[in-house]
């Protein structure tokens, strides 16, 4: 792991004690070192072993791979520190996007710290640093790039080691220490060593002093049989799931709670192995007061952060709230002003985080407002304001690589729905008008190369018996697909099973001028028709004036739940869980009481699955856990 300045190398004993606090990983191809479960202070040696004083010129060889740091996380690749005052002398550290080389001249208090910043060493991928000191200088070369020079401040020209020791990987404590893989660690007297490993076919594997025991592969050709060259990082876990990327790619990770194994795809977790769950039936989990009544929810995840959920409240103070889970339940996190919001919606840009708001109130000019997630302080702060008339649904959705949003404004003064693209000034800005009757949502969804918007028309102005849209994107805009006959329609839902293409509408009510109001009618589930590149009514379900529907899958089954809100006497009505039972459709599994559904979304923790329901009616809104076995 390393070369002594002085040719003394430790003894054997020294040797087999620290490969014994090590685990052998191998990772894209190439194995390292991992710190397993010892005490820090295993894996040292007295630095008199090294050297007894620092020479003028002398070079630092890393090759490592290091996962994505938290900020503010630090971690010591290697560090020399005084026994009795437990002083850091010399040390070698890494952090997000950093490298910090640290040393305490003698007789100074307060050490020196020299930083190269925006290097991208915790990108989960192997690099080679070279970090030479020469007098008063000191040039970082990373996988035998172009030279980083820094003046040195204050590096001594000797240092002085006497009882002190050397640390691989921490600074003698638990915290800051080193959590990637070390391949190889070497430390030379000598200017620059970059030219003793570059130029190289591989710069971030170049080899100056690598141990003979990570050179050779996991697996061995079998004269016998075929070679397998499969490897893969294995994580077990009970907590929360691995982050997935495209580093992480390829990885498999094992939840000893669920007794799953996945694979990342490098955007999620996908299952290989997983017993089979099947709903047992659904219990109430938690009552969640909102400081007004709620119109609907958005449940959502942020990496580092956790699971959130944003509700949509009819009050303008405190306005809406944000909340965390935390311990098994939600927990309010922040309020946010808003006024007469009906939906929110939670879209990502590239690795920013974003919340818009439908809001409602019939003043003009009415503005919506986009927040953004703000890292520092852990809150949504406001972002954009985007002008909408009496907004009910937010659909966020990625065509190309270009970033859209699409509002329902229901206002009739201003029967329109308006998309909006993200501009090079990180603005939204409007890109195409679409006409629209009393719109009230919007679903987006991908069907092989093609795109689609979905709208759920509400009324016209005399009768709710009209059509909604299905649009398809076609020459730069989007482009009717189909007109589809709908009954005060609320809500879209896209759904996949089997190979099979979804559409589920929500009709609310029939309101004409030549009739009575009804509410109880049917809401219809559409299937694709791949020989007549059509929608066709699959199957009729009886609702009451249902605003929602949420598919969600337990296991291998399908569901679709309804949000029943009012039958024209009662807005305290069963909503009605539903399997898929195939060429049967959905059949009625579950009846939940609720009080003024208006919204279902399903979520999944360690702890279990859930659905939570909001309320238009009252403060109360419900989360139920699903029971499986």
């Amino acid at each position: 792991m390393y070369e002594p300045m002085n040719d003394c190398r430790p003894d054997k004993h020294m040797i087999s004690h620290l490969t014994n606090q090590v685990q052998i990983v191998q990772s894209r191809g190439s194995r390292g070192l991992r710190l397993a479960g010892a005490a820090a202070t295993a894996l040292s040696f007295p630095a008199s072993q090294i050297f007894e004083y620092s020479p003028a010129e002398f070079s630092l060889v890393a090759t490592m791979k290091i996962a994505r740091l938290r900020p503010k996380t630090n971690e010591y690749i290697l560090s020399v520190v005084e026994e009795g005052s437990d002083s850091l002398l010399l040390g070698l550290r890494v952090s997000e996007n950093h490298l910090h080389f640290l040393v305490t001249p003698p007789g100074v208090v307060r050490r020196s710290r020299l930083s190269f910043k925006d290097i991208g060493l915790d990108d989960n991928h192997w690099h080679t640093v070279v970090l030479a000191v020469t007098g008063p200088y000191a040039t970082l070369t990373v996988d035998c790039g172009l030279p980083l020079d820094k003046q040195v401040q204050s590096f001594p020209a000797t240092l002085s080691t006497r009882g002190s020791r050397f640390f691989i990987g921490s600074r003698r404590r638990w915290r800051g220490r080193f959590s990637g893989l070390l391949r190889q660690l070497v430390l030379l007297p000598g200017s620059d060593a970059t030219h003793r490993l570059c130029p190289i076919s591989d710069p971030s594997l170049a080899e100056l002093s690598v141990p003979q025991i990570l050179k050779s592969t996991l697996l061995h050709a079998d004269q016998q049989g075929p070679v397998y060259p499969y490897e893969a990082e294995a994580r077990v876990t009970l907590g929360n799931p691995p982050a997935c990327s495209r580093p992480e790619q390829g990885q498999l990770w094992f939840n000893a709670q669920r007794k799953g194994l996945f694979i990342c795809d490098g955007l999620a977790w996908q299952t290989l192995l997983q017993k089979k769950e099947r709903l047992d039936y659904v219990e109430d989990y938690q009552d969640l007061y909102t400081s007004s009544e709620t119109f609907s929810v958005e449940v959502f995840s942020i990496p580092s952060e956790g699971l959130f959920m944003a509700a949509a409240n009819r009050g303008s103070r405190p306005g809406s709230g944000i909340y965390k889970w935390r311990d098994g339940l939600f927990r309010l996190h922040q309020n946010i002003s808003t006024q007469e919001a009906r939906a929110w919606k939670h879209f990502t840009i590239e690795d920013k985080i974003f919340l818009v708001v439908a809001n409602s109130r019939e003043v003009e000019p009415e503005l919506s407002v986009i927040y953004r997630w703000n890292w520092r302080r852990r809150r949504f702060l406001r972002y954009q304001t985007l002008e909408t008339y009496a907004a009910q649904d937010w659909e966020a959705f990625n065509i190309y690589n270009h970033s859209f949003l699409v509002v329902a404004n229901h206002w009739r003064g201003k029967e329109e729905a308006d998309k909006f693209n993200l501009n090079t000034l990180w603005l939204f800005e409007v890109n195409q008008t679409l006409s629209t009757s009393g719109a009230y949502d919007w679903e987006f969804f991908t069907i092989g190369p093609y795109h689609f918007l979905a709208v759920a028309n509400t009324f016209d102005g005399r009768t709710t018996s009209i059509s909604s849209t299905v649009y398809v994107w076609l020459d730069g805009c989007f482009q009717t697909f189909q007109n589809i006959p709908t009954v005060g329609a609320t809500d879209w839902e896209m759904f996949q099973i089997d190979g099979r293409f979804f559409l589920a509408v929500a009709n609310s009510q029939k309101i004409s001028d030549s009739g009575p109001s009804l509410y109880s009618i049917n809401s219809t589930v559409y299937e694709l028709n791949t020989f007549t590149q059509t929608f066709i009514r699959f199957q009729d379900v009886l609702t009451h004036s249902a605003v929602d529907w949420e598919f969600f899958t337990i296991g291998e089954e399908s569901f679709l739940v309804v949000a029943n809100s009012h039958d024209g006497n009662l807005y305290s009505l069963n909503s009605v869980v539903y399997r898929w039972q195939g060429y049967e459709g959905f059949v009625p599994v579950h009846s939940l009481l609720t009080f003024g559904c208006r919204d279902w979304e399903h979520f999944s923790t360690d702890e279990g699955s859930f659905l939570i329901y909001s309320s238009a009616t009252s403060r109360l809104s419900k989360v139920f856990k699903l029971k499986t076995y």
